[in-house]
């Protein structure tokens, strides 16, 4: 199937499945005039965050990347009152473009944005005893993600879920010659995976407005 067919099963999905969402769609329009890269996972995508942080029961949710906000909106409306989401983002303009968008969607009172690097934020949580996340989700630069997964099981407990974005790259991952550092990134991820006996794992390819590419999903078990 084309991309375009692809794309044509993705609305289909979002038009029987998916309420519209004005919040969700101004943060998307949002992103697009303050110049954020399209990378927002899709409609789907968010939708099926959203499910699995409330099948997992998340009151705590740790998201590493935020961009402009798109993903942590579905992840906020995930936690029961009095839940917390924590995301981290490197860049001060798209972490204001999302403090815009989650405001407008009525979810900022539950969501801390830490700016900076993603690896000092997560090292200053480590050595402060943060409580442990119930939910990760990791959709950052792919360069770090085996750091980022370490870090985030350090900060999990038995039974958190950690959801990985962008595994597949239209096949790269199995090139292990390539030179793109997002694709040697990746594929280091997945050694990282392998490498952690805490963690039960497995990956799944997609198809879709996004094109090729996959989720890597996973639960912390005992020590």
């Amino acid at each position: 199937m084309a991309d375009n067919d692809w794309r044509a099963v993705d609305t289909y999905i979002e038009e029987h499945l998916i309420a519209r969402d004005g919040a969700l769609d101004d943060a998307l329009e949002a992103n697009v005039r303050a110049g954020l890269p399209a990378i927002d996972v899709s409609p789907a995508q968010g939708k099926m965050l959203h499910l699995l942080a409330r099948m997992s029961g998340a009151r705590r949710i740790l998201e590493i990347g935020t961009l402009g906000g798109y993903s942590t909106v579905w992840l906020a409306r995930a936690v029961p009152d009095g839940g917390r989401v924590v995301t981290l983002e490197i860049d001060p303009h798209h972490a204001a473009v999302a403090a815009g968008n989650l405001e407008r969607a009525g979810v900022a009172d539950r969501v801390t944005v830490r700016v900076g690097p993603a690896l000092e934020a997560l090292k200053d949580m480590l050595e402060n005893d943060e409580a442990p996340f119930d939910f990760v989700f990791l959709d950052a630069d792919k360069e770090n993600n085996a750091d980022y997964l370490r870090a985030a099981v350090a900060l999990s407990r038995p039974g958190t879920v950690i959801v990985v974005d962008n595994v597949v790259r239209e096949g790269g991952v199995l090139d292990g010659d390539s030179s793109d550092s997002r694709i040697v990134g990746t594929r280091r991820l997945f050694e990282a995976i392998a490498a952690e006996p805490r963690l039960d794992a497995t990956a799944v390819q997609t198809v879709g407005a996004k094109k090729w590419d996959g989720f890597a999903l996973m639960i912390v078990g005992d020590e």
